[in-house]
């Protein structure tokens, strides 16, 4: 039976029918009304009525950025609409009459990632998220970590820089500072303005009145030493916090998603350095592999769906469901 998963982001909302292998079958996509909470509310039931109609429907699941509680019924906190204890599922299950989850956007990519992407080997996995800010998710044992009161792996405010730069949670030194797409605008535009490493960022900076992510991307394509630096210093802090995680969460593997991860190796080469030297008794166990996401825009719709499909179809119990149900395997 189908699942229905929402996808809730700054600029759009994206929606898709999802069958029991992570496939979608029908798809929507339309702006997300951000400044008005009712019209966002309204454009995701309208959105669900659009993907269900004619199709029998197991649940839906909606993937929103920020704070969800941990029976996934409150939006405690997300930072571009205003929801602030928001009872999200009950508004949505009186107007849809339908099963409803509400799940972290960064969870829901994560549990897609592991469950029919590049994860789909492993039990024990972190995703990080490499968009405007840092996102990520944790699977330990099979089973998506939430925290006891909903709210965990918000990995993207693990502090890294003791006293370092200010972060929009209000505290200093996240990795969110450091290791996001924001971040390496900020490390590409301090190498334009202190020269040296070749000129082609200034050059790009000057020609279009200021450097955009989309620059940057096309000048480490092109192997720029300015851009692969900025690019560098980017992966080390993010393979130090790597380093960090892997001390407390022992994972088989690291995912990268999120703009960013489309540099592929280029990336991982200095995040695997800087996880390696700062790595805890290096050498003594097992370490875990590193790679790309497999999915792209619409991890964040099949993780929806599909952890919506699993708590309803086994009232509570994912690991009953989990147990019998297929992961793709090549």
């Amino acid at each position: 039976m189908h699942a229905i998963g929402i996808d809730i982001g700054g600029t759009k909302i994206a929606g898709g029918l999802v069958d029991d292998l992570g496939a979608i079958t029908r798809e929507a996509r339309r702006p997300t009304p951000a400044g008005d909470s009712d019209q966002l509310k309204a454009a995701v039931v309208e959105m669900v009525q659009q993907l269900a109609d004619g199709e029998e429907i197991a649940a839906v699941g909606v993937a929103a950025p920020g704070f969800i509680d941990a029976a996934q019924s409150v939006v405690y906190y997300t930072p571009n609409v205003a929801w602030r204890n928001e009872p999200l599922r009950e508004e949505l299950e009186d107007r849809l009459g339908l099963p409803i989850l509400i799940e972290n956007d960064a969870n829901a990519a994560g549990w897609a990632e592991f469950r029919f992407g590049t994860g789909r080997l492993f039990s024990d996995m972190v995703m990080i998220t490499i968009g405007t800010g840092v996102g990520g998710a944790i699977v330990h044992n099979d089973t998506l970590f939430r925290g006891g009161f909903g709210a965990g792996a918000e990995l993207g405010h693990l502090r890294v820089v003791p006293g370092g730069l200010p972060c929009g949670c209000g505290a200093r030194g996240c990795i969110e500072q450091y290791g996001s797409g924001r971040a390496l605008l900020r490390m590409a535009n301090e190498i334009a303005d202190a020269g040296g490493i070749g000129n082609a960022l200034a050059e790009a900076r000057e020609r279009d009145g200021g450097l955009t992510g989309a620059h940057v991307g096309a000048l480490i394509g092109e192997g720029d030493p300015g851009a692969l630096s900025a690019l560098r210093e980017l992966g080390h802090h993010l393979g130090e916090a790597c380093a960090s995680l892997a001390a407390v969460l022992d994972p088989q593997l690291f995912v990268f998603g999120g703009g960013v991860s489309s540099a592929g190796d280029v990336l991982l080469e200095p995040i695997r350095t800087a996880f390696l030297d700062a790595l805890p008794a290096r050498g003594y166990h097992p370490e875990p592999e590193f790679r790309v996401a497999e999915f792209a825009g619409d991890a964040g719709v099949v993780g929806a769906a599909d952890l919506a499909r699993i708590h309803f179809r086994s009232a509570g119990d994912p690991d009953s469901y989990l147990a019998s149900a297929e992961r793709p395997r090549s």
